[in-house]
Parts: structure tokens; sequence; C-alpha cells
């Protein structure tokens, strides 16, 4: 079976912050159903239900999708969760338990966001759906009704699209 090239997107989101018991909690939504987003060659929309068969099993939060380092991760079914994600009819909203007391680099991610110095949001993952229209234009646009894997979301410093 060939493995799905993995995709990344990107989103102007609210990222909100909080502190509860010594852990700083991120809230966002790096996916966003029903906004096109201009991808230079072409638009994309995602329509919503497409995350409705997603696998969703494991997805990591990361920082500029530097997958080397983890801040929090969603591992469904698993006490150990640090991350809990929320598909819903807008998209994906995520809320992160990062340990700011333990670890200076959360701490520094938490701070960032908190300041507002990243305030956008990414995702990657991979396509099982997808339409395409106006391919007879300059610009057509491609529909995606049905992801594959979300396997990571990130907090972004420069995002390569910004919607």
């Amino acid at each position: 079976m060939k493995k799905k090239e993995l995709e990344t997107r990107f989103y102007s989101v609210n990222l909100e912050t909080r502190e509860e018991n010594g852990a700083g909690i991120v809230t966002g939504r790096p996916i966003v159903f029903g906004q096109k987003t201009d991808l230079g060659f072409f638009d994309e929309y995602i329509e919503a239900g497409a995350l409705d068969d997603a696998n969703l099993s494991d997805v990591r939060l990361c920082l500029n999708h530097d997958t080397s380092y983890v801040y929090a991760r969603s591992r469904r079914n698993n006490p150990k969760n640090t991350m809990n994600i929320y598909p819903n009819s807008e998209g994906l909203d995520i809320e992160a338990n990062l340990a700011i007391d333990e670890s200076p680099k959360a701490q520094d991610f938490f701070s960032a966001i908190k300041r507002g110095d990243i305030d956008k949001m990414s995702f990657m993952f991979s396509i099982d759906e997808e339409r395409w229209e106006d391919l007879e234009s300059d610009h057509p646009t491609s529909v995606i009704t049905k992801i594959g894997s979300v396997v990571e979301v990130s907090a972004m410093t420069f995002p390569a699209y910004d919607t």
C-alpha cells in the first residue's frame, strides 16, 4: 500500500492561553472548514465533514512543524493525553496542556503565544478525497472532501500562506 503524501496548511486563528494548576493551556483551531485559501497556483477549500472518517489517533503539537520537540500530544483513548482535539462543524479545535513549570521550552512557547508573538496555526495531513473545480481557469480550486489523517498541528511564526 502506497503511503499518502503529507501536506501542510496554515491559518490565522486566535490562539488563546490560560494558566491552570501550574500548567499553561493553549487553545486554537488549526483546521478551518469553508474558507478558500490561495496556495499560489490554486485555491483550496476544506469542506465541512472532511474530518468525519479521518485518523486522529496520534496528533502532536509542535512549533513551526519542527517535530524534533513535541509540546503536547493527543493519543485517543490514552489517559496520558496532553492535548485534546475536538472536530466540530467549523473545523478542528485543540486544547493543549503545556508543562510550563517543568520545561523552559514549553514556558517560552506559552509566553510567545500569550504575548501574541505567535498567532497562527498550521496542520500536517494526508488527503483521501478531493475534487477540482475551475480547471479551465488560470487559478483552479481544490475542494478537500475527505482528510485521511492529521499527524501534527503547529503554532506558526511565519506561515507560508496567511489566510
